[in-house]
């Protein structure tokens, strides 16, 4: 009992300390802050603002060809992925269609993923692994295009852009329930 009450005494005490420290025990109104930190640039909003949605909003200018993505993804992409997107060590890439209702899946681009930009978003936010956010806008475009041909998705002399990217129909497109939630846009 004394040990449970100390406990309490400790933690009522460390909240009176962060209500002194905040004045009044309401949170600061806008603008007059604890003079830590600045507003944020425009510019340096900007350069986090880089997600892409589903619908391909979002997604920067540039081109990619199966042909450059396979060089690409040779250079970077093939220690982790192995040179055709199967090997690993890290996550398989390519292949698993029809095997999402057996009691092995194998969950890859081409057997799970519902929309080929949000392909593009992830590689341009998270890859390289080990230099994330380095490759140029038609080093990623050339990436996926090398990921969707060889998951069969798309044709050998397809190019990838911010008009074509969002038109690709993913093979499990309709494999996830819609989302109900009043402010999340449907199709």
């Amino acid at each position: 009992m004394i040990k449970c009450r100390s406990h309490l005494l400790a933690a009522v005490g460390g909240l009176g300390v962060l209500v002194a420290c905040t004045g009044s025990g309401e949170a600061p109104q806008e603008g007059s802050g604890y003079g830590l930190g600045r507003p944020a640039t425009e510019a340096q909003v900007k350069a986090w603002d880089i997600d892409v949605s589903p619908t391909g909003e979002g997604l920067p200018p540039g081109r990619g060809t199966v042909e450059e993505g396979g060089k690409v993804f040779a250079a970077k992409c093939a220690s982790c992925h192995g040179p055709t997107g199967v090997e690993g060590p890290a996550d398989r890439l390519v292949g698993g269609r029809g095997t999402l209702a057996t009691a092995k899946p194998i969950k890859t681009v081409g057997s799970y993923w519902p929309y080929s930009t949000t392909l593009y978003d992830y590689i341009h936010r998270a890859m390289p692994y080990n230099t994330p956010q380095s490759l140029k806008p038609d080093e990623v475009y050339a990436v996926v295009a090398w990921i969707l041909h060889r998951n069969g998705i798309i044709p050998e002399d397809a190019v990838m852009d911010a008009t074509t990217l969002p038109g690709v129909q993913m093979p499990n497109r309709r494999g996830f329930l819609p989302d109900s939630r009043p402010d999340v846009k449907g199709e």
